[in-house]
């Protein structure tokens, strides 16, 4: 039985995980079961800076054990690639979903109204037992819709139309979502590293 700590307080990504992790010999753990955590501050100057400072601060908690810190975002290009590294807190350090989607369509309008492309980014650092590094990755391009349209998701999923669809990830739903996102073609990307060690 493999047991993985994701370093995430995200529902939204645990459930990803869950969904895209699932099989017999595998038990995933978060750290809201560690009562002892802090998260660290996310400093790094990219995502996979930060998924580092994320999981090396799970594996000094949990040494020994299957690590996976995941750091993702959405880049605008005709907003110089914001928000970034900041998707999470990009209108305050406590903003909501609601209140970072608002602020990125407000800068789009503003800025590039008529550049909507994007792409979603996602790096996961992780350790496995042995304490050996590994990085994986996943990305996916699209465009900003004009409005919120959408229930399902988190983030900025409301506002994100992956290429080849019209509708957003968040119109999609979580199957049609994970069979493209970043975060799945990142995982993907993980499971022969977990099946093979």
């Amino acid at each position: 039985m493999k047991e993985i700590w994701i370093a995430t307080k995200n529902r939204g990504k645990m459930i990803e995980f869950e969904t895209l992790l699932k099989a017999p010999d595998v038990t995933l753990h978060s750290v809201v079961e560690l009562n002892t955590y802090t998260a660290p501050p996310e400093t790094g100057a990219t995502f996979e800076d930060n998924a580092r400072i994320k999981a090396k601060s799970l594996k000094a908690m949990k040494p020994g054990c299957w690590i996976l810190a995941d750091d993702s975002g959405l880049e605008v290009p005709g907003i110089n690639n914001m928000p970034g590294v900041h998707s999470a807190r990009y209108a305050g350090p406590k903003a909501s979903d609601p209140e970072n989607v608002a602020k990125l369509l407000k800068m789009i309008g503003l800025r590039s109204a008529d550049k909507r492309q994007a792409q979603f980014k996602c790096v996961i650092v992780g350790y496995k037992p042995t304490g050996e590094e590994f990085v994986v990755t996943g990305e996916v391009k699209g465009e900003i819709s004009r409005i919120v349209k959408g229930k399902d998701g988190f983030g900025y999923d409301p506002v994100f139309i992956p290429d080849g669809q019209t509708q957003t990830f968040a119109e999609l739903g979580v199957t049609e979502k994970n069979k493209m996102s970043h975060r799945a073609q990142a995982i993907r990307k993980l499971l022969p590293i977990l099946e093979n060690t």
